[in-house]
């Protein structure tokens, strides 16, 4: 009896410790913010993200939406958080372009610490599948031939898209009119209707029409091709050498977070967007996934702060 006793007790400690340590793991909770809509890219991507990590490193995640102002009120509710390597938010091109548009209590390069690239989106020219313009050749061409006259269309205006094809019009030398649309649903569907000309859009929401037969995709604006359209060559590889855009998302964190908590986080991005179980997901996203580490992720913020910085002042780009 005793030493049923005794089996029962030292049952019931060991139990006892086992949910004390589950206990331990899952008391941290990570918080992520994010500056954009529920149901959009970046949201969707953070969400598959988080839960890869409570699944993995034994921490439990809360996702906390804070759109508006573009990106910006989110954005500086991160600048303010404790950094104690508990708080992270998404952030995409709009990070590094805001500045060279309005006045911010925050700056992108030296108010948060980079954790790292998480993955970028291809983005394609697409014209209407009965434009009489086969590539973006023909689509220069008849833009010299009658300047002012041809539209193109974006998110915008002072978008990643919109800098996009600003920057490709003035290596082209063309004149073609912006037209700036607060969505790319919206300006694919005055696309798809013949109100514009061409469109800089993201893949994933290109995708379905021209796969369709409605819309015809005359290049990439990435450095490669894309993989499910082998056939379609970059705008690089139509006479634009080393011309290559595409919408990035990346992870930040607080001002003087540790360095020990940013590369903890770093490599647990590098895991999830390289775990291959995840592999589907990015894909239906139109997602290319990178998890970097967080030096190269500062690297590619301060190349990408120098080259919108250029191309907004050399196109006269002016915000809303």
């Amino acid at each position: 009896m005793v030493k049923s006793c005794r089996v029962l007790i030292a049952a019931a400690f060991v139990s006892a410790l086992l949910v004390s340590h589950a206990s331990a793991q899952s008391s941290r909770q990570v918080r992520f913010i994010v500056p954009f809509p529920a149901g959009g890219g970046a949201d969707l991507l953070t969400r598959v993200l988080a839960e890869k990590w409570g699944q993995a490193n034994g921490v439990s995640t809360l996702i906390e939406n804070r759109p508006g102002a573009a990106s910006v009120i989110g954005t500086e509710a991160a600048s303010r958080a404790a950094p104690d390597g508990n708080t992270v938010a998404i952030v995409a091109n709009s990070f590094i372009i805001h500045p060279n548009f309005k006045k911010l209590t925050y700056d992108p390069l030296t108010s948060f610490e980079p954790v790292c690239l998480l993955a970028t989106s291809p983005q394609v020219i697409v014209v209407n599948s009965t434009s009489p313009h086969k590539s973006l050749t023909e689509l220069f061409d008849a833009a010299r031939a009658k300047p002012g006259e041809l539209s193109h269309a974006s998110v915008g205006p002072a978008s990643a898209q919109h800098i996009a094809m600003e920057q490709l019009k003035l290596l082209a030398k063309v004149n073609m009119v912006f037209v700036p649309f607060n969505g790319n649903t919206p300006a694919l569907n005055q696309l798809l209707g013949g109100h514009v000309g061409a469109v800089m859009s993201n893949y994933s929401e290109a995708v379905e029409q021209v796969n369709a037969g409605k819309l015809r995709a005359l290049a990439t604006a990435g450095a490669t091709r894309i993989e499910a359209w082998p056939n379609m060559p970059t705008v690089a590889e139509q006479g634009f050498k080393d011309y290559a855009v595409e919408v990035w998302y990346g992870l930040i964190a607080p001002a003087k977070t540790p360095k020990d908590k940013v590369a903890e986080l770093s490599k647990w991005c590098a895991e999830a967007m390289t775990a291959p179980e995840l592999k589907p997901k990015w894909t239906l996203q139109g997602l290319a996934p990178v998890g970097s580490s967080a030096d190269a992720f500062a690297a590619h913020l301060r190349k990408q702060s120098e080259d919108y910085s250029r191309v907004i002042r050399e196109a006269n780009i002016k915000g809303e």
